[in-house]
């Protein structure tokens, strides 16, 4: 049927379109990272995530032209969906382009035809990849040239425009930093191999090179992040080998990476080889590739809901005013609806909460601030919702749901990964817990506020705790860039009428905010304000929040390292 191939052809064309334009903007990243140029590239980070939905849009247009309105026909659009699988056999990115159409399809016709006789519900490329995943790395072999002329030309390969300071001395330091990290202290040349990926994964200020050293014994996968010094030369800051640390760095509280693949799949099944724990909808999302994220973790949760049996409830911890928060107690995740009335409290609407969840999304979350994945017209099955949490949802959301047979239709959802809320980790942990948690939030409110982020309301129900015990915000309906807020110290008192006057009788506009009452607006627990005021005093003073408005406002980009200070090169440096 050749109207079926035409469109089959014009829908991959669109995707084709859509990838080479984002290679472009990631080849454009390398080139912001040599030049220091940190402002554009946080600028190419915001712009890329909407870039997709432009090239679906562009490919939907044309359709339109082309399509009577309506129902799809049904053996038109099984023929495209088969001509189009054919295209993709020996495509580098097939899985990627299942989802443009997934997406091209699903903007042409209504919900009720979103299934795998029309769509890529299931994948066609399920247990193979187009293309090896050798085709991703370059496999070194130091029984040849010796250890430290491998990782130059390691490094060479990489491709950096930029010269680094002092390349053979970086080079040592990552010899002995894999021997102090490792048990491997004697590892000769001839017993081991490294495989590395092609290319460096920019973020932020930093490049990330990234590969695993294979012994006999097993392997050791690594992470080299490689800085700009002022003078533009560039250094090897550290050796990351700690599972734990490479998960950090991967953290679903971080901005997407910016990496050229020409085949995402094979990229993204070497990282599994990395980090194990990683899923692949975590992996595709975290090299900046969202929207096939968003696909693969659609996967897994209809996965999930075959093979498990428990229902979704309200989620525990305290009601929020703005969102409906519930979950499936044996699925990871929380979903998150805008209530249909909010609180009087919250002076706002939903379109503003979407704008704000929006803002984060774009923004560099600097590991402090969860993702979120948002879907439209999600079908769950009814079977599956307990009936205190239908009654709930009934009575928040109603506007925002409906019941079709056996389905809840929810038509706006964002999904995030479930934390410990850090007010429930507060009841249950030991003093040496609560002084390091409650450290690590100052530390979580610190990071946002160098990012030019305002998390509005600070108090503890709004921030989750992670495996790894790091500190996280997720609640962002208050949200607000730190240099549109007023920070003002309480005004002190002059006369004894002053000293009887209440906080209520300060003239305070919307943008007010004063840093002194912090500690007493977020712990209600003496000993628990006096632990954070011992451990953060600075946060309680506005000339703090003020100087870092003067520094981003300035052009300044703080430098916010995801991996621990003690693994930083630069100690070395500053002993001799």
């Amino acid at each position: 049927m050749a109207q079926a191939n035409r469109i089959a052809r014009l829908i991959l064309q669109g995707f084709q379109r859509h990838y080479r334009i984002f290679g472009e903007l990631t080849d454009d990243a390398g080139q912001r990272f040599q030049q220091g140029d940190w402002l554009g590239l946080q600028h190419l980070s915001r712009e890329r995530i909407s870039y997709y939905d432009e090239r679906v849009a562009e490919c939907v247009e044309e359709l339109t032209a082309q399509l009577p309105s309506g129902s799809p026909d049904s053996e038109l659009w099984q023929q495209v969906k088969q001509d189009y699988t054919g295209l993709l056999s020996f495509h580098p990115q097939a899985e990627l382009a299942e989802t443009f159409f997934n997406s091209v399809f699903c903007k042409l016709f209504h919900r009720r035809y979103f299934h795998n006789q029309f769509i890529f519900v299931e994948t066609t490329i399920e247990g193979r990849i187009p293309v090896p995943v050798e085709a991703e790395y370059r496999s070194y072999f130091p029984v040849e040239h010796g250890v430290p002329e491998t990782l130059l030309q390691i490094i060479q390969d990489i491709g950096f425009a930029a010269p680094f300071a002092d390349l053979k001395d970086d080079v040592e330091r990552l010899r002995r930093a894999f021997s102090e990290q490792t048990r491997q202290h004697n590892l000769q040349a001839h017993q081991l191999r490294l495989d590395v990926l092609k290319h460096p994964f920019y973020r932020n200020k930093a490049a990330y090179v990234i590969g695993r050293i294979v012994t006999t014994e097993r392997s050791y996968p690594f992470i080299v992040p490689v800085l700009r010094g002022n003078d533009g030369h560039l250094l090897v800051d550290a050796l990351l080998t700690d599972p734990q640390h490479l998960g950090v760095i991967f953290s679903f509280a971080r901005a997407y990476f910016m990496v050229r693949a020409q085949a995402p799949s094979a990229l993204v099944c070497f990282l599994q080889s990395l980090l194990p724990r990683k899923s692949k909808a975590d992996l595709y999302s975290a090299i900046g590739l969202h929207k096939q994220g968003k696909t693969e973790f659609y996967r897994e949760l209809l996965l999930h809901l075959q093979r498990s049996d428990d229902q979704m409830v309200a989620a525990p911890g305290i009601r929020g005013l703005v969102m409906m928060v519930f979950t499936l107690p044996s699925f990871p995740y929380v979903f998150k609806v805008i209530r249909d009335r909010f609180g009087s409290t919250k002076e706002f609407g939903r379109d503003t909460v979407v704008e704000r969840y929006q803002l984060v999304k774009r923004h560099d979350r600097v590991g402090r601030m969860a993702d979120t994945i948002e879907y439209s017209d999600v079908a769950l099955p009814l079977n599956r919702i307990s009936a205190d949490l239908l009654a709930e949802l009934e009575s928040s959301i109603g506007e925002s749901m409906k019941i079709e047979g056996d389905t809840l239709i929810i038509r706006h959802l964002y999904i995030e990964k479930r934390l410990t809320p850090l007010n429930i980790y507060l009841e249950y942990a030991d003093e040496e817990e609560t002084r390091a948690i409650l450290d690590d939030y100052g530390r979580a409110l610190k990071d946002m506020l160098a990012a030019n982020i305002f998390p509005g309301d600070m108090l503890l129900k709004n921030f989750g705790v992670t495996r790894g015990r790091r500190v996280v915000f997720y609640d962002y309906d208050e949200v607000q860039y730190l240099t549109s807020m007023n920070f003002r110290a309480m005004p002190k008192a002059k006369d004894q009428q002053d000293l009887l006057m209440d906080s209520e009788s300060v003239s305070v506009g919307p943008h007010d905010v004063f840093p002194q009452q912090l500690a007493t607006y977020v712990f209600a627990k003496p000993k628990l304000r006096a632990i954070f005021t011992e451990l953060h005093p600075d946060l309680l003073e506005a000339e703090y929040w003020q100087s870092l408005q003067s520094s981003i406002r300035q052009g300044e980009v703080a430098d916010i390292f995801p991996y621990p200070s003690q693994l930083r090169f630069s100690r070395y440096k500053s002993d001799e």
